[in-house]
């Protein structure tokens, strides 16, 4: 860990400072705007990116609670103690913890010299890093699970990879990423991220996890993988087909594993795309509903403004006049 770095976390944060000074609990207005602890990514991420880290604050134990996104725990110095669904689990130095966003966990106060820090991760991100997951494991079992889990059930990886240097190396080149906040911070970030996720792929063997997988996962990572590559043209029939699959097997699997359909799930897909061509492109509004497969533009417009709350002009307007207003 860069020395410059460790420094700079280990000074007190505004909230770590209120909290020595006042001897206060947590504020959870700093967390979460519902009655039920579940800290939300929007008081810390803005809508426009999917990963940021945040350091753990120190002195004070964190009552039970969820997240709305994929949380990683890692250990930069000191140790974490914490309380994950029913498991007692002390994490020390160089060592992760995955967290989905339906498990829930309670954390005992740290010390002065315990430093930890938390990587705040959309679910979506991971649908893209899908089309270069090929294997069955226990990761993208997890991610699976956290994505498309209509049961809501907990899951948790804890990563014992103190010394897997590539590891530490990536979660190093993460944390000074983050710290520099340069104009090219989140895609740099997206690429380290992926990166980590290849390792601890590689690193299963060191994995410790709670009970709940997947069945089918391979069929689901490439149902998946197929849409992400497919979305203008695919159907269930060529999917089933690449895979020897019959079409009713494969579309019970899919609906049975990620509680969605083949085809919500290739709306979902199809919609995204849109929203990211009229946020990031002057492209014509009939040319990008063509692109993303689509001929009935009333349809469209429809799904869409049900999908965003608004139709996709209202949406490009919008989008200007914030971006002219900045």
């Amino acid at each position: 860990m860069d020395k410059n770095l460790l420094k700079q976390l280990m000074e007190l944060t505004e909230e770590e400072k209120s909290i020595v000074q006042q001897k206060q609990g947590v504020i959870k207005d700093i967390y979460t705007s519902q009655s039920n602890f579940i800290i939300e990514s929007e008081k810390f991420l803005r809508k426009d990116k999917m990963i940021t880290v945040r350091k753990h604050t120190r002195f004070i134990d964190f009552p039970k609670h969820k997240h709305n996104y994929i949380e990683i725990n890692y250990v930069v110095n000191g140790g974490l103690k914490q309380k994950v669904g029913n498991d007692q689990i002390s994490l020390k130095k160089g060592e992760l913890l995955f967290l989905n966003q339906h498990m829930e966990h309670e954390i005992q106060a740290c010390d002065r010299e315990d430093i930890v820090v938390n990587f705040i991760i959309q679910p979506p991100f991971f649908q893209f890093i899908f089309q270069y997951l090929h294997e069955e494991n226990k990761l993208t079992d997890f991610l699976i699970n956290s994505l498309f889990n209509h049961t809501e059930s907990g899951q948790y990886l804890y990563y014992k990879v103190s010394d897997v240097t590539e590891i530490q190396d990536i979660i190093g080149k993460l944390l000074k990423e983050e710290a520099n906040n340069s104009l090219l911070s989140e895609s740099t970030m997206k690429l380290y991220m992926g990166l980590l996720i290849i390792e601890l792929i590689k690193n299963t063997d060191k994995i410790q996890q709670n009970e709940g997988v997947l069945q089918n996962q391979y069929l689901v990572i490439e149902a998946l993988t197929y849409i992400e590559e497919n979305y203008k043209n695919g159907t269930l029939n060529e999917l089933a087909e690449q895979l020897h699959q019959s079409v009713s097997s494969l579309s019970k699997n899919i609906k049975k594993a990620t509680g969605y359909t083949f085809k919500e799930l290739l709306q979902e897909k199809r919609l995204s795309k849109s929203k990211n061509l009229l946020e990031t492109t002057d492209l014509s509004i009939k040319w990008i509903i063509e692109e993303v497969g689509y001929d009935n533009i009333s349809y469209f417009y429809r799904i869409f403004k049900e999908k965003y709350g608004m139709t996709p002009k209202a949406f490009r307007s919008k989008r200007l006049g914030q971006k002219y207003s900045n």
